[in-house]
């Protein structure tokens, strides 16, 4: 018996080119048979313990495998041994990723960059894993925002907001109050509008809901009415909204408009991404006619985040046509379709904070405004806006 146990721990010792096994193994890992490549490159290591190479393909074999504690071991065998062995400490960071251990990951960054401090894939790696740490403290954030805010799931909103212009046009004025209920399908928000215009008032009462379909679709609903010459007689819009991979997000969507004499239709969509506690949206408008032509504007909006995703510091530009509407008088006659094919450019600044508790939350914005007037094509009136809301939030 103990002649054929001897033969057989003989039998078990490699004997071959440790070079060709190598190469033999890693095809065979490359090419899915990862279990048969680990036999050939656990047998090199047992009579080639210090071949770091063959170690490594070891770690990186398990690590495809999700087996990441073996991965781990591996690997932090080699970086103990070889310093500044880029390769190991990539894998060993990527390994710890996959894992969803992005803190330790950041740990091994810092200390594979205290060896090999220019490496570009480490620093790119270092980069990769801070975002995404920042990502998920926005989005947990945000989460616990939500969370707040579905224990108070009604609201009360109040809008104020003045435009003061340049020339010798008296200021228009603006107003909202709107209620907002949270519920399971989603969020609806019945809104009142107010609007001074050259002497003329006018109210508009619109409705926006916000379902849910899925965890990354959602959609937006409005309708408005108006008897009022300074608003359209209806408004209608949808949009579908997807959440993408690596904390990005689009939209497509639509916008209707009903004048006395005429309608518009526009077409929008959005793209943003969250980078950290930022947060950029491009939505352009396109308004398609077979008389006038395509109106084209763009609107960019970048946010800045603060403790939750009701504090923030933003900037909002528009380039290209007026989206917002603001009507002028041509010839004694307030035309609200014309103004959709004048240029105009917006700049405008917004900060939105709560109180301690959360449960009141105010906003400033301020703005500069450059556009074409609508009985004087090419010239243009500057105008400054200034507003402020206050939300209340109630169970």
């Amino acid at each position: 018996m103990l002649v054929s146990l001897n033969a057989l721990g003989q039998e078990t010792v490699y004997s071959g080119d440790p070079d060709t096994s190598f190469f033999a193994a890693r095809d065979l890992a490359f090419a899915g048979n990862r279990a048969s490549a680990r036999d050939t490159l656990k047998s090199i290591l047992t009579k080639y313990p210090d071949y770091l190479d063959v170690r490594n393909l070891l770690a990186k074999t398990y690590s495809w495998d999700q087996e990441y504690d073996a991965a781990r071991l591996e690997f932090n065998r080699v970086t103990s041994t070889e310093r500044k062995n880029s390769e190991a400490w990539v894998g060993a960071i990527k390994n710890e990723q996959y894992a969803k251990n992005y803190n330790i990951a950041l740990g091994l960054a810092n200390k594979a960059l205290n060896y090999l401090p220019q490496d570009e894939e480490l620093l790119r790696l270092k980069q990769e894993i801070v975002q995404h740490i920042e990502d998920q403290q926005l989005l947990q954030n945000r989460l616990k925002t939500t969370k707040i805010a579905e224990e108070r799931n009604q609201s009360l909103t109040l809008y104020t907001e003045a435009e003061v212009f340049d020339g010798d046009l008296d200021p228009m004025y603006f107003g909202a109050l709107e209620y907002q209920k949270r519920t399971k399908w989603g969020v609806l928000i019945p809104r009142i509008n107010y609007n001074r215009r050259f002497n003329i008032n006018g109210i508009q009462a619109e409705v926006d809901a916000y379902p849910r379909f899925s965890k990354s679709l959602s959609g937006y609903v409005n309708y408005g009415y108006s008897g009022d010459v300074i608003f359209p007689r209806h408004r209608m819009g949808g949009e579908l909204l997807k959440e993408l991979p690596k904390a990005m997000e689009a939209s497509l969507g639509f916008r209707h408009l009903i004048f006395e004499q005429d309608a518009a239709t526009i077409l929008t969509g959005t793209f943003g991404l969250y980078r950290g506690n930022y947060y950029a949206v491009l939505r352009p408008y396109f308004v398609p006619d077979a008389k006038k032509g395509l109106g084209i504007s763009g609107n960019l909006l970048v946010r800045k985040y603060f403790k939750d995703g009701n504090n923030f510091l933003g900037m909002n530009l528009v380039y290209g046509f007026d989206t917002e509407l603001n009507q002028f008088i041509i010839n004694g006659q307030l035309l609200s379709e014309t103004l959709l094919y004048l240029e105009a450019q917006r700049l405008r600044l917004e900060y939105q904070f709560t109180n301690k508790k959360g449960n009141n939350q105010y906003k400033a914005n301020l703005g500069v405004n450059r556009q074409e007037l609508a009985f004087s094509s090419g010239n243009f009136f500057l105008s400054v806006t200034a507003g402020i809301a206050y939300q209340v939030k109630f169970r």
